[in-house]
């Protein structure tokens, strides 16, 4: 376990107490609510309960008037639609939820997402080429597009109509589209700046079915989308939260596609209530597997496989992301260690405030995930580069106090291309430049990044004993999630804490014991805090502990158990 800086986060305490009298609220809900800026009752109020008529209007988006009266007459003429995607969970939901829709309302639709190796990321001039020669007149992009500038303009000379919708951050110009629906884009007054690319196909498909009379579609449709809003870690507020919340409910309740249904039953998770956690860690990276080891259209075709005669081709489909996930554990693992190796032998690497570190031959699939783990490893900024022969292929990953797209956009000149978010990007660049990128990169964020930022801390939402812990609590603690990014799981403090039980090892790497205070037990468990061993059994007697609530399934019961973010000696009260 890292060494953590606790920040107590303040409370007002007189709005929360007023804000739990006027909801009837537990106390402790009541606080996580005012501490997440929702002390208004009105707003608590549809926070807790998300409908779907709190999803704004569509037409709201700049650009989907015009998008959806050209996908209305290429339905009613039959012109032949194809939805272009992106090879990563966001993208491949996106495709399926809107072909699905346009194919329901009587389209002729194909698709096509971009394999990671041949065909690069991105919208691309010879993807529209391609098309064109199939016979597509119209071309819809989901969860991408926004800098495919070159893929427009060839659409245009091919006399191709091109709509754009995406949720990256836009160039200071738009590509010549038809139109371009993104709710970043600078014109764009619509409400909610942070929906996923399936948030944005989502509203698509909304219109479409608004405009059809089919709204009752509209909830099967969410529940694809929360896959890929999970998937992608945007903010879970506003939209996205009510993409979320239904989409999960409707994902434990089912019914479902014998695709969906496939992938539930090879992931473990048929007949039980799904969270946020179990999308993030069991569902996406089967449905990402596909995408970074081999074709993305595994995942695709498994997600629009409706016909329940095909179901053994669906366990099939389910069977090859199950394999490809493996694979990709496997390939991840062996680059995390020679990543961390690098980092920690190589001084021109490890001794800097952002890690850029790559390797000959590094799998392009899993770079990213790479990336992500050498934040948690750091706490620091981390680029990792697959390079191929004079090329390099980047993914880059950030800490909240850094803006990673900003820092790449100071360094421009030196990428062939380069996109993404504040938090998430990528590059492609030459191969020899690589030093001068980590130089550069690096003057920019010493002067942006102070000491204290790279020192992870944990945020303690309250003061929680573990005799208050009760059915109420668990209930309010309930209608808070799903947590995730803008809405994080609630962290508790309680002080002294004994260990009448363990510490034991599991997996060699996390560890089970049991905490008491004031006669209250519950068991929990501390994830790769395997060496901690020795302080736990030193100060077994009393340690001051902060910890989230989790459910557990076992043997048909449930229970609930402490997850522990952090251990302190008792007389740290940081």
């Amino acid at each position: 376990m890292k060494t953590l800086v606790w920040h107590h986060l303040p409370c007002d305490e007189t709005r929360s107490a007023e804000l739990a009298a006027a909801l009837n609220l537990h106390p402790t809900v009541a606080r996580l609510l005012c501490m997440r800026g929702l002390a208004d009752p009105e707003a608590a109020l549809r926070f807790l309960q998300p409908s779907l008529d709190h999803l704004h209007d569509p037409m709201r988006l700049t650009g989907m008037s015009a998008a959806v009266e050209r996908l209305e007459g290429a339905v009613a003429r039959r012109e032949r639609i194809a939805i272009h995607g992106d090879y990563d969970v966001d993208g491949i939901t996106s495709t399926v939820i809107l072909r699905r829709a346009l194919e329901m309302l009587g389209g002729d639709v194909v698709h096509f997402i971009p394999e990671r190796l041949r065909d690069g990321y991105g919208l691309q001039p010879a993807a529209i080429e391609r098309l064109h020669a199939d016979g597509v007149s119209l071309i819809v992009s989901v969860d991408c597009g926004i800098r495919g500038m070159d893929a427009a303009r060839r659409a245009r000379e091919l006399g191709v109509d091109l709509i754009i919708t995406d949720h990256h951050e836009p160039d200071g110009e738009l590509p010549a589209a038809l139109a371009v629906i993104n709710p970043k884009r600078h014109d764009c007054t619509y409400p909610d700046k942070s929906l996923a690319g399936v948030g944005v196909a989502l509203k698509v498909v909304q219109a479409l079915c608004d405009r059809a009379g089919r709204s009752k579609w509209l909830p099967a449709f969410v529940k694809i989308a929360a896959i890929g809003t999970l998937a992608d870690v945007v903010p879970l507020v506003g939209e996205n939260r009510v993409i979320a919340r239904l989409g999960l409910a409707s994902l434990s309740r089912g019914p479902h596609t014998v695709g969906l249904r496939a992938l539930l039953d090879c992931s473990g998770l048929s007949g039980k209530t799904i969270d946020s956690y179990q999308v993030a860690f069991m569902l996406a990276p089967r449905v990402n597997a596909a995408g970074r080891m081999s074709t993305p259209d595994i995942a695709t075709r498994l997600l629009l496989a409706t016909d329940n005669a095909f179901e053994a081709q669906a366990r099939g489909l389910a069977q090859q992301l199950n394999d490809e996930n493996l694979k990709r554990q496997q390939e991840e693992a062996e680059l995390v260690v020679q990543a961390r190796k690098a980092i920690e032998t190589d001084p021109a690497v490890g001794a800097h405030n952002v890690l850029v570190v790559g390797g000959i031959g590094w799998h392009r699939g899993v770079i990213g995930i790479a990336a992500s783990k050498l934040v948690d490893a750091y706490h620091k900024p981390a680029i990792v580069l697959s390079i191929d022969g004079d090329i390099a292929h980047g993914s880059c990953r950030s800490i909240p106090d850094f803006d990673m797209l900003g820092a790449l956009e100071r360094c421009a000149d030196l990428f062939v291309k380069f996109g993404g978010h504040k938090q998430a990007a990528g590059l492609t660049m030459e191969a020899g430049r690589v030093p001068e990128f980590r130089a550069r990169i690096n003057a920019w964020a010493d002067d942006v990044l102070h000491p204290d930022q790279l020192r992870p801390r944990l945020r303690i939402d309250a003061p929680l004993a573990l005799k208050a812990i009760t059915h109420d609590l668990v209930r309010g603690l309930d209608s808070l999630g799903p947590f995730g990014m803008g809405n994080p799981r609630p962290v508790f403090h309680a002080n002294p804490v004994e260990i009448v039980d363990g510490p034991r090892t599991i997996k060699e790497r996390h560890l089970k014991m049991t905490f008491s205070q004031e006669g209250r037990r519950f068991r929990a468990i501390a994830w790769r805090a395997a060496e901690r061993t020795g302080f736990l059994e030193q100060h077994r007697a009393a340690v001051n502990l902060a910890f989230s609530l989790d459910r557990n399934e076992y043997q048909g019961e449930t229970y609930l158990e402490l997850s522990v973010c952090d251990i302190r000696a008792p007389e740290d009260l940081q």
